[in-house]
């Protein structure tokens, strides 16, 4: 995972285990080394972080990238590439680049793993505003029930500069990924079964994490990732499309 003050997964897991304080800091994006040169040069924060979750999660499991099936989430798509998309429509000179509108798709991020991964797997890309994560956890735990396949889930958000800023808050880019399988694995770190609920969704007790739970959609999996990172069993409650929420009971492995 990525997030504001959370480089990757090992540093969230001691926050989220509460051996280490969260100190809030600006998300750290790695360099796109699998992609080639010229498509490196074109990626965008949403390609940096998409690609380096993915990366992550994939490597910890120890699963094959360029054989994955994958489900990309999330609430809206590049918005320093929309930023200035809007800055040029508003010149005389309306004249769009490719690079620039090609960037502008939601599945840009999907299109960038394809290239660096060389992955010809099924790929699906989902946006559900707010409850974008857990339609992807929902289409992604389908998938691996229904063709008994792993699926890499990569749920990602971007923030927008001024003005649209001021009517979609997000104050940074930040994602997580999961790669989930029909079969145990000596790297398995918990079996999951979610059912639909109208009960509240949990919170975070560390106020600054919460606040990230809360203005960064993808990391609405953040209540997972503490119960993943304790190795507490029982239910934990994810917002989703409200009334419904969704009910995700965790037994580690």
């Amino acid at each position: 995972m990525i997030t504001p003050g959370l480089p990757d997964w090992p540093t969230a897991r001691e926050v989220l285990r509460g051996e280490q304080a969260f100190v809030r800091a600006a998300s750290l994006l790695p360099v796109p080394t699998l992609l080639p040169a010229a498509e490196r040069r074109r990626a965008s924060r949403v390609v940096k972080l998409s690609l380096g979750i993915g990366l992550e999660a994939a490597a910890q499991a120890g699963a094959d990238v360029a054989s994955l099936t994958t489900v990309f989430c999330a609430s809206g798509a590049d918005g320093h590439n929309c930023h200035a998309l809007c800055e040029q429509l508003a010149t005389e000179d309306r004249q769009i680049s490719p690079t620039r509108f090609h960037n502008s798709v939601h599945n840009a991020a999907a299109g960038y793993w394809g290239i660096a991964t060389h992955s010809m797997a099924p790929c699906q890309v989902i946006c559900a505003y707010d409850a974008s994560m857990g339609a992807g956890l929902l289409d992604a735990l389908a998938q691996v029930v229904c063709d008994q396949q792993p699926v890499l889930l990569v749920a990602y958000d971007s923030e927008y500069p001024e003005p649209l800023h001021s009517k979609r808050d997000t104050p940074d880019c930040g994602g997580v990924a999961l790669l989930l399988s029909p079969t145990r694995s000596e790297r398995s770190l918990a079996s999951l079964r979610v059912t639909p609920t109208t009960d509240a969704a949990d919170t975070l007790a560390d106020a600054g994490l919460e606040s990230l739970r809360q203005q960064i959609p993808a990391l609405r999996a953040l209540p997972l990732l503490q119960r993943l990172a304790t190795g507490v069993a029982g239910p934990v409650c994810l917002d989703y499309l409200a009334p419904m929420q969704l009910m995700v009971d965790l037994q580690p492995c």
